[in-house]
């Protein structure tokens, strides 16, 4: 793998941090036990190492350690999040650039006759962005999801007006932050969010199967699975307390012990740092791409972005560009991203290609993928 390039980091970050790799390889040596299930040393070890990347989560987002729930990705914790708070028979919103991860359960809800739903359309504007979700809401409405940025354009929603709206109307606003956990700052205090939810294997560098859904309290979220979760073992009926109440069966030590690595090498480097850093890659990129008559970036130029964007060749297929570029040592994903919304909105008919780049990439590699995009034209 040495002799290639990842820029699908938007898909999952590699590679990944020393310290994560060695707090996993350490997790499977000496986390043994069940966490939260047993009084015994092993047992003991495990839960302290759980409690303590839940405090993590909890500081890195401004929350409380009990309403942070791990989960095994961040589908899981988006289903979770939705099915368990909405109610049969209310209006939900959400928006034009979303993921199948947010759309396709509030699709399957709205065909089984249990919610009505509205697609508030995304503007190059926050002030037409955020008057577009004002004006989807009505008297029924009562949950707002939407992605904190866009996992095609890169674009920042903006999500202290809509949560504004949200608050004014007492509406629980639910947030898919795959793509911006660990880039940008998000506070469920400064940003209004009721549940944030995210997976922990892209922007927080930790491993793959960790997701993790962050509440703030206010709203009741119905268990999407009941079962064993180490507490009121002899009662029949699924704990009504978080964490417990949303993690039956046995947790992913493996992949908790990754988290915590993972928001400590974010720390240890600053959000602002990571975000500018990879932002200077993504203007390289872009710059070197305008010059070029026949690509086309798809980057909405008056909004806030996280550093990632979509770009086609005029007259090629995503797919053949990307597997020029996959031939030339350079890993980018193509197609529609598992975002159709985004991709209607955009009018890609065939896809796009994807460049996200991560702390681990440097100019000289932005710059020479630049130059095999320019060889394949």
């Amino acid at each position: 793998m040495n002799s290639f390039v990842n820029f699908d980091n938007a898909a999952t970050t590699f590679p990944k941090p020393p310290e994560v790799k060695r707090a996993v390889a350490y997790a499977i040596s000496n986390y043994g036990g069940n966490s939260g299930r047993g009084g015994h040393i092993l047992s003991e070890k495990t839960t302290a190492m759980v409690y303590r990347t839940r405090q993590a989560a909890a500081d890195f987002f401004d929350a409380e350690p009990e309403n942070v729930v791990f989960c095994s990705s961040c589908t899981h914790a988006l289903n979770t999040a939705i099915k368990g708070v909405i109610s049969p028979g209310c209006h939900v919103v959400t928006s034009s650039l979303e993921h199948n991860s947010v759309i396709r359960p509030l699709v399957a809800m709205q065909r089984q006759g249990l919610i009505s739903l509205t697609v508030a359309e995304v503007f190059d504007s926050d002030d037409k962005t955020t008057e577009s979700f004002r004006k989807s809401i009505n008297e029924k409405t009562r949950v707002v999801v939407c992605t904190a940025a866009s996992n095609v354009t890169g674009q920042i929603l903006p999500l202290g007006k809509i949560s504004e709206i949200c608050r004014s109307k007492n509406i629980c606003f639910i947030v898919d932050a795959a793509q911006a956990s660990g880039i940008i700052p998000l506070s469920l205090k400064n940003d209004g969010i009721n549940i944030l939810c995210t997976s922990g294997h892209k922007g927080l560098y930790g491993i793959s199967g960790t997701g993790l859904l962050i509440t703030d309290g206010k709203y009741h979220i119905s268990p999407l699975m009941q079962g064993g979760t180490g507490s009121g073992s002899l009662d029949l009926t699924q704990p009504d307390f978080l964490p417990d109440s949303l993690e039956s069966g046995t947790l992913n030590t493996a992949g908790i012990a990754s988290l915590e690595a993972g928001i400590k090498f974010i720390n240890g480097i600053s959000l602002e740092r990571i975000h500018n850093y990879e932002e200077h890659l993504t203007k390289i990129f872009i710059s070197c791409l305008s010059e070029l008559d026949n690509v086309i970036l798809y980057r909405p130029e008056h909004v806030r972005c996280v550093p990632l964007l979509s770009f086609n060749i005029k007259g090629k297929n995503s797919e053949e560009t990307a597997g020029y570029l996959n031939k030339k040592g350079f890993c980018l994903r193509a197609g529609f991203h598992c975002s159709p919304l985004a991709h209607r909105t955009l009018g890609t008919e065939t896809g796009a290609v994807r460049f996200a780049p991560s702390v681990y990439n440097t100019e000289t590699e932005v710059k020479k993928l630049c130059q095999e995009i320019k060889n394949s034209i």
